[in-house]
């Protein structure tokens, strides 16, 4: 039983409701109804969490994803991560997250994880932090690629976020799950195989999503003709956004 989580599950629901959002959630029969699993998903917006979390609950799964610790010390969010059993990540001392994370693996928990760490300005996969497969290997469990595209169009890094009722589309594809064999080659291998897996997903998943045009353009990777940064240029704004000095981030 999950108290906490299955009302913020329902109250997620009759948001998205309200917001006219068009889901299509593909591959779902990929996520195990049973045992460990680590759900790795891309990240272009902010509410790329929720969206995962419904389509794995159409496998009767609720995901405890990893997240900064800061929200934790939230007196509304605080309890509510805490309810649902998310886990806390200190990025500047992670090995602690990474025991929390593995005890859930092996307790049959299924644990989102962000492997690109941050929200992709340029809206394409960044490089993947090797602690995924990390995870997944020294748990004996699968690794699940979970791609969604239109997350960004909702609220992402630098736009306003859009959170009436807008009727976008947002599409959530899970693939095949990925074994990771032992020791460090075979962990290197899965987290290549992972990026392959997630490129193809979301170039599929772009290639039939409805066309976007005018002040839509922002949403839409350089590569595709749209106006968002390139993977150079976001990584150059990253860059500048996390430095000490920096005005904002």
């Amino acid at each position: 039983m999950d108290p906490v989580y299955r009302p913020v599950v329902g109250i997620g629901r009759a948001l998205f409701f309200a917001e006219g959002l068009r889901f299509d959630i593909r591959g779902t029969e990929n996520i195990p109804r049973t045992g460990g699993a680590v759900l790795a998903i891309n990240h272009t917006g902010y509410m790329d969490f929720t969206y995962a979390g419904l389509a794995a609950r159409s496998s009767g799964r609720y995901v405890r994803f990893m997240a900064k610790e800061s929200i934790w010390s939230n007196p509304v969010a605080g309890p509510l991560m805490r309810g649902m059993r998310h886990i806390p990540v200190d990025r500047e001392a992670g090995a602690a997250s990474f025991r929390a994370a593995i005890e859930a693996l092996k307790a049959g928990e299924v644990v989102g994880v962000f492997p690109e760490a941050t929200i992709s300005m340029s809206f394409e996969l960044k490089e993947f932090k090797s602690g995924t497969v990390r995870m997944a290997q020294v748990a004996g469990v699968p690794v699940l690629p979970m791609t969604i595209w239109g997350s960004q169009r909702v609220w992402t890094k630098g736009r306003p976020k859009r959170l009436g009722r807008t009727g976008i589309p947002i599409f959530v594809t899970t693939g095949t799950p990925i074994a990771v064999g032992k020791g460090s080659a075979a962990a290197e291998k899965a987290n290549a195989e992972l990026r392959a897996a997630m490129t193809a997903q979301l170039h599929e998943q772009q290639s039939r999503y409805p066309e976007l045009t005018g002040d839509e353009l922002v949403y839409l990777p350089a590569r595709l003709g749209g106006t968002a940064p390139t993977p150079e240029e976001a990584l150059a704004l990253e860059t500048r956004t996390t430095r000490p000095d920096a005005s904002s981030t």
